[in-house]
């Protein structure tokens, strides 16, 4: 542990004290229960946007990308080149039916959709699928901390957890979104100087490096294969991944509830299409960085791949590196970590308490029992963050695939709750069921990649649903108020402007500003075509 060094500790002690102090300022702005869901609505767009791609792009993406791409090659990339697709589906369609409910929980929707069975239901995927994301993420940064410092894992899992959970208690959705904001700025901090001091070592230099990884295949990302047992192919990439990550943004509570702390529709949907364009220069970055590490390492098999980048930090032997570098590791886990809880907190307040046990209690009441869940959920994921330690293989990749089993349950009842007329609850009910037993029979009797499970398991659900639906109770003559069609005839009913600032409020319609990401996202293909066809 005394190896960390005094500088190190101090970098390190910096960072947690004033991520506590933010916590504590931003305390004073929590008067009510709203306040600590979505903050007091005077958040910028910019920071929202910061906040979601921290988020997701976390701790498991600093360790797993590199880690992933040091074995596989840039055409992993094609996991996460789809952003631009996904944030185009979601501004359409999801932010506006979400925002223009005026509720903290996503799932109020699919109650006045369908009915609290479906919502309490969806719900519970949610809060259960959070516990295994955030004990990975968990389990991540003790596995950091641990290596750089010499610390038990199990007591940097536990370290960890309290700090997120503290300034989370305290701050609510504020906190968070600040937090992740700073947060954001050490991580890239740190992979900046990982990356220019990984160049000034490699044996022939990044030019040399890169003809050594085109010359063995690295550094294509165009892998055309129709194998389905095959998990990085532009197929799954621009298909199966596309609809995961319309479900990750679109009906993940955890990305959703911050862009509902926005001013307007307009900064909402503006905090999602900055994502959308840092997420692949990010990803880009982040999987250049294994490859290059697989060129300096020349191929060298690692007992866990995902201590890769601490490796090479050690031998970079740069003063206060490693201080950085377990900085930004826990800086990128408390940016997942703060949203898992505040958004648990809140659907299990609202989704749970509120709706079954007390009704009609008072704003501060609410904000109490959210604080109370918070410090609940906080104990509760440091299960599966213990019971992870010792595994290996990339933990992004493992993340990836626990979450492709719950997110067609999530597209089929939001897909269906916005363009079926017919379906019922009942229906929707019979199709999940169907959905989530043919990605069971799927994983253990045939050899298909995880990146499809989300398109099996929202396909079987929505057919199965829909036929449900109209067997149990016929064709509806009339389109429900909270369908797209719905809710454009309800605007033109109640005279409702469409637009508002240049961007629409009514879902369905496609804004200027999603045509120009639709556009990156085939500058972005050209890029990674030039990328390795000009080495």
């Amino acid at each position: 542990m005394t190896s960390f060094g005094i500088l190190n500790w101090l970098i390190v002690a910096v960072y947690i004290i004033g991520t506590l102090f933010l916590g504590v300022v931003l305390s004073q702005r929590v008067k009510s229960d709203q306040d600590y869901y979505v903050g007091d609505k005077s958040t910028p767009w910019w920071a929202i946007g910061m906040s979601v791609a921290a988020t997701y792009i976390g701790a498991l993406s600093l360790l797993g990308a590199p880690a992933w791409s040091y074995e596989t090659g840039m055409s992993v990339l094609l996991i996460h080149v789809n952003y631009p697709i996904a944030v185009v589906i979601v501004v359409t369609l999801f932010l506006p039916f979400f925002y223009n409910l005026g509720v903290a929980s996503i799932f109020d929707y699919l109650e006045k959709r369908f009915g609290l069975t479906t919502r309490t239901l969806i719900s519970s995927i949610f809060l259960f699928g959070n516990i295994a994301y955030s004990g990975i993420m968990l389990y991540t940064t003790a596995l950091v901390i641990s290596f750089v410092t010499g610390l038990d894992v199990t007591l940097a899992i536990l370290l960890v957890a309290v700090i997120a959970t503290a300034y989370t208690w305290m701050g609510g959705m504020s906190a968070v979104i600040w937090t992740d904001v700073a947060q954001s700025v050490i991580l890239l901090l740190g992979l900046c100087i990982i990356f220019f001091a990984l160049i000034n070592v490699l044996p022939g230099g990044l030019i040399g490096a890169l003809s050594e990884l085109k010359a063995s295949g690295m550094t294509y990302a165009f892998n055309t294969s129709t194998d389905p047992s095959v998990v990085s192919t532009i197929w799954t990439g621009i298909v199966a991944m596309s609809i995961y990550h319309v479900v990750v943004y679109g009906v993940n509570q955890m990305m959703v509830q911050r862009t509902l702390a926005a001013k307007t529709m307009a900064d909402a949907k503006k905090s999602y299409i900055f994502m959308g364009y840092a997420a692949f220069v990010i990803f880009f970055f982040l999987f250049l960085l294994g490859v290059l590490l697989h060129n300096y390492y020349q191929g060298k098999v690692f007992e866990d791949s995902n201590k890769i980048i601490l490796e090479f930090a050690i031998v970079a032997q740069i003063p206060g590196l490693m201080g950085l570098i377990t900085a930004a590791v826990i800086a990128a886990a408390m940016s997942s970590l703060d949203s898992s809880l505040n958004s648990m907190a809140t659907v299990t307040t609202i989704d749970f308490y509120k709706k079954f046990f007390k009704k009609n209690e008072t704003g501060t009441h609410y904000l109490k029992a959210s604080r109370i869940f918070t410090l609940i959920w906080a104990v509760l994921i440091i299960i599966p963050a213990i019971l992870f330690v010792g595994s290996a293989g990339s933990v992004l990749e493992i993340l990836s695939k626990i979450g492709s089993f719950f997110v067609g349950a999530k597209l089929s009842a939001f897909f269906l709750g916005f363009y079926s007329k017919h379906t019922n609850e009942k229906g929707l009910l019979i199709g999940i069921a169907m959905g989530f037993l043919s990605l069971f029979v799927a994983d253990q009797y045939y050899d298909i990649a995880w990146p499809w499970y989300c398109l099996i398991g929202g396909a079987v659900s929505i057919v199965v649903a829909w036929i449900a639906s109209v067997s149990i109770e016929g064709f509806k003559a009339h389109n429900h108020q909270y369908t797209v069609k719905g809710q454009a005839e309800f605007f033109r009913k109640m005279d409702y402007p469409e637009m508002q600032d240049g961007w629409y409020l009514i879902p369905g319609r496609i804004d200027r500003a999603s045509y120009y990401l639709l556009a990156y996202f085939v500058v972005c293909l050209i890029f990674l075509f030039l990328f390795d066809w000009l080495i």
